[in-house]
């Protein structure tokens, strides 16, 4: 069986809506050689059909089965949890579709959890109800600890930077799912049916995709497309297996 790859997507894939290059050819490449492929995305805000429909006008068509995002993987964690359950959620389309198709309610009232995602959508009111809640005894879930994010306009805000508040009024800390936890990777690994010695994590973090990608047991793939540099794998005690300046070269066909 060919090996099969975990993508991460802002840059490896695409710079806001600008592919990076030798992307396609990379895609043709792990298609012909029949090997498996998931994209992987902390932004918990998108679904898997807005994150599809995004792809397709930068010319790369794939079905929406082939995204995971911080979204479902929060909400598979949080159905096996605890099957049922009811959640207050600070969060985009992303993650309230995620957690309604485990079956979870979405409830401002005596809620299991509260839940925290990338969302445009928050405010003080938001941040008061949700700390008044975890301090009253809801459990504390967040889907990734990214402090910013990509935007056209620069960085923006992450979920990371809009926990901190609660955590901050409550002195509690969050649980986070998405990467650098490798939850997060087993997660992709279920769905993609594959094996963490059989797969690669392809990213362009040290700090999160490389490092996710190594304690889930994989062997993982640096792209120097995006924000790690050749000297900012010198500052960690772990290395990625390969390095490539992005994934145009990947030599698929010889990496078994």
């Amino acid at each position: 069986m060919p090996p099969s790859y975990i993508v991460d997507m802002d840059g490896v894939i695409y710079h806001g809506h600008r592919l990076i290059p030798g992307v396609l050819d990379f895609l043709e490449r792990l298609r012909r050689g029949g090997h498996k492929f998931l994209f992987l995305t902390n932004n918990s805000q998108w679904t898997p059909r807005d994150l599809s429909h995004r792809l397709s006008q930068i010319g790369i068509d794939v079905d929406e089965s082939s995204f995971h995002t911080s979204a479902l993987a929060t909400a598979d964690f949080l159905h096996r949890q605890k099957p049922g359950g009811t959640a207050y959620v600070i969060g985009g389309a992303g993650l309230t579709h995620a957690l309604y198709s485990v079956g979870y309610t979405l409830t401002e009232h005596k809620p299991d959890y509260v839940v925290v995602g990338d969302t445009r959508s928050y405010d003080f009111e938001k941040i008061e109800r949700a700390s008044r809640l975890v301090a009253g005894g809801a459990r504390f879930v967040a889907t990734n600890l990214d402090l910013t994010g990509p935007s056209e306009q620069g960085i923006q805000p992450a979920c990371g930077a809009l926990v901190a508040p609660i955590e901050l009024v409550t002195g509690r800390k969050p649980y986070f799912v998405g990467k650098p936890n490798p939850l997060m990777m087993r997660t992709a690994l279920r769905k993609l049916d594959a094996h963490s010695a059989d797969s690669f994590m392809v990213g362009d973090r040290m700090d999160t995709d490389i490092l996710a990608g190594t304690e889930a047991g994989m062997r993982t793939i640096l792209v120097l497309s995006g924000v790690s540099s050749r000297e900012t794998v010198e500052q960690y005690p772990f290395r990625p297996t390969f390095i490539f300046e992005n994934v145009g070269e990947i030599p698929v066909e010889s990496l078994t």
